[in-house]
């Protein structure tokens, strides 16, 4: 199984629902001078969901994905039981990290159908291959991977205590933040 890593824009995050959307892949050259096209994927939703590649340690589902000229966006779910225990943290805690910005990447696992090299150097273009996984990875191979934006949305308590967006400085990507505060009433 090959592996290809890409930009992660998280779109927006619903903390109820443990659910984020992001970019699992795009046209850029990565850093292993490979070319992964978009418009060549094949595969069936939901999609696996790990955490750093590993088989062994799964996360969630991707939910949904369309394919785009600048890559394939999608809305993918963390995982989130009922009954306490070691899978009930791990999964918090890798929810935590992806709100957190900690983990900003996404990674496609795949196995290549064609694919050709690229006059020049080392790399491979992929034009046809299968989509097994995406993995939230910690340092992607795609140096445009980086979490744009996230914006998180809370529906008002039964208290009906209201959030405000709070956008902060940007960071050293040069990103602005945004953070959620409750008001007191």
């Amino acid at each position: 199984m090959n592996r290809a890593y890409s930009i992660f824009e998280i779109k927006s995050v619903d903390g109820d629902q443990r659910t984020f959307q992001g970019i699992a892949t795009t046209p850029a050259t990565d850093r292993m001078a490979d070319i992964v096209d978009p418009k060549g994927a094949e595969f069936k939703l939901p999609l696996p969901l790990l955490w750093q590649h590993d088989s062994k340690d799964p996360i969630g589902w991707v939910r949904k994905a369309t394919v785009t000229d600048k890559g394939i966006e999608i809305e993918g779910e963390i995982a989130d039981i009922l009954d306490d225990g070691p899978l009930k943290d791990r999964l918090k805690t890798a929810w935590q990290m992806i709100k957190a910005g900690l983990v900003r990447g996404l990674s496609i696992g795949f196995n290549p159908i064609e694919y050709s090299e690229i006059k020049g150097t080392w790399g491979l273009r992929f034009t046809k291959w299968e989509w097994l996984e995406l993995s939230a990875v910690t340092i992607p191979a795609n140096q445009e991977a980086t979490i744009l934006a996230v914006k998180q949305f809370s529906r008002p308590a039964a208290s009906g205590k209201a959030v405000k967006l709070i956008k902060s400085s940007p960071g050293a990507s040069g990103c602005t933040s945004v953070k959620l505060i409750r008001r007191n009433p």
